[in-house]
């Protein structure tokens, strides 16, 4: 039985609402176009700040894919 192989890249997504908005983004472009993504890992997690105020939410995330040969 042969195992499957995975492909990690990073991410950043960003939001002017949520990290969990930002990492959604960040995913649902990903998905557009790779194929089987499986897992995503957030590593980082940050703001951008304008006069003393969050402006956006950024998300940093490892995210694995099945490889497939072609």
């Amino acid at each position: 039985m042969a195992g499957s192989t995975y492909k990690i890249i990073e991410l950043v997504g960003t939001s002017d609402t949520s990290w969990e908005e930002a990492a959604s983004t960040a995913i649902e472009t990903a998905s557009e176009s790779l194929k089987d993504l499986r897992i995503a890992e957030i590593t980082r997690f940050d703001v951008t700040i304008d006069n003393g105020k969050v402006t956006s939410y950024r998300v940093r995330l490892n995210v694995s894919f099945k490889y497939h040969k072609e």
